[in-house]
């Protein structure tokens, strides 16, 4: 028992610094980011996004296509996420464990304002979310199958609930420079919060957080019109590090007597320091002359390469993650089929976060996204915006350790997404 225990802890630790600082399953991006920004990106798969312009969540991607605008603009919708994240072929400590699909259903909102000033100046303000994720594995997900019916509880505690949510507050200006140059920017505040429930050891509590942190980050860009059917956009986003406060419990029948617990020793009073990545985008709209067809891409880079590690505010290193900086690159169509309705299509290719260390808890793999949407004006100041994609992951084969008892599984994340956009143009 005593073994046992010494064990338990170990893999309580890890688990719980992979949790309460956002590195959970995510099924939409890359590592834990999220493309869920718009209603109409969701739709073409937000190739072009950066320039497109066609409603005021474009300050999303970058805040200097709001100078494409002739009149105030008011976007608002919500996109649904529908995930199914798989986890199989689990082997721990020479015991299999019984397969496990994990499901949710997520709303994220979004709401966004332009304010025109003149025809040079343009403010604006929108709130939507960069980072997040949902995963609640079962309350039986460790019990060995065979002769192994028994729990497995060192390996039980690589499950649990852990829902995460971020906030982006977005407050930008944008500057017309000549009828070919625009530039914008503005200031991103994102709050961030997480609840993490683990059991082990028939039912027990062994751990039970809520955290919650703001980090202050910045973005940067500028647009190019060639004429009136070509442009280009570049966009930086600077993510801060946000500073996690909250606590780590360990169940005094586990140990610990509840004592706030980070790292191998309690820290009290010490903060998560979680480092979230940077992003530069380039887009491209070309609408084909005397046709009612246009194209549009987007190339973007995500700076995963800062999250090599988690520690806390006093310099305690916590765990090593090692990510690899990621891209995405995606390829759309829009079809203007009349004055009132808009067909969108588009792909994109994600690349993964991980690279060597991978977890059963962590899951991560390059994406395929297949996107597809319609929006309808019903006069010249409302329109109504809908997306689909359905997202695509691979097999990954994952090898970690609790401990030193190596734990095997094959993990996959599927998505649906559905969005809802209603905007208008004063």
């Amino acid at each position: 028992m005593m073994n046992k225990t010494r064990l338990f802890k170990k893999s309580l630790l890890a688990v719980t610094i992979a949790s309460t600082t956002l590195a959970s399953q995510q099924a939409l991006a890359a590592g834990f980011q999220l493309n869920s920004q718009s209603a109409t990106g969701l739709g073409r798969a937000f190739a072009g996004d950066a320039v497109i312009a066609d409603n005021a969540s474009v300050m999303a991607r970058n805040a200097a296509a709001m100078t494409l605008f002739d009149s105030d603009q008011f976007s608002g919708g919500v996109n649904m996420i529908d995930t199914d994240i798989e986890i199989k072929d689990i082997s721990y400590n020479g015991n299999s464990i019984n397969d496990v699909t994990n499901s949710s259903n997520t709303p994220v909102p979004n709401i966004y304002y332009i304010h025109k000033l003149n025809d040079q100046f343009a403010i604006g303000a929108g709130i939507y979310s960069n980072f997040g994720t949902k995963n609640n594995f079962p309350g039986n997900f460790g019990a060995g199958t065979g002769n192994a019916a028994v729990s497995l509880p060192d390996a039980s505690v690589l499950g649990g609930t852990t829902e995460i949510e971020t906030i982006n507050y977005t407050i930008n200006a944008a500057y017309r420079i000549d009828e070919q140059w625009s530039i914008g920017g503005g200031i991103d505040i994102i709050q961030g919060s997480g609840k993490l429930r683990r059991d082990a050891f028939s039912n027990v509590n062994a751990v039970n957080i809520d955290a919650d942190g703001i980090g202050i980050g910045f973005n940067l860009g500028t647009v190019f019109e060639l004429d009136e059917n070509n442009r280009f956009g570049l966009a930086y986003h600077y993510s801060p590090e946000v500073e996690a406060s909250g606590d780590v419990y360990l169940d005094a029948g586990i140990g610990g007597g509840g004592a706030s617990l980070i790292g191998t020793n309690a820290v009290a009073g010490q903060d998560v320091l979680l480092p979230l990545p940077s992003m530069l985008e380039f887009s491209g709209y070309h609408r084909i002359k005397d046709t009612k067809f246009a194209v549009h891409y987007s190339l973007q880079w995500i700076g995963w390469d800062t999250f090599d590690k988690l520690k806390t505010s006093g310099g305690r290193d916590i765990k090593t993650y090692n990510w690899q900086d990621g891209y995405h690159i995606s390829l759309g169509g829009t079809y203007y089929l009349d004055n009132n309705w808009t067909l969108r299509a588009g792909y994109m290719h994600d690349t993964a976060a991980q690279d060597k260390l991978t977890s059963i808890s962590v899951p991560d793999s390059d994406r395929n996204w297949f996107s597809f949407g319609a929006g309808y004006a019903f006069d010249k100041h409302h329109s109504i915006d809908f997306g689909f994609t359905y997202l695509m992951g691979e097999d990954v084969k994952v090898t970690e350790n609790v401990s030193t008892v190596p734990l095997t599984a094959t993990t996959r994340a599927d998505a649906m997404l559905y969005g809802l956009q209603y905007s208008y143009s004063f």
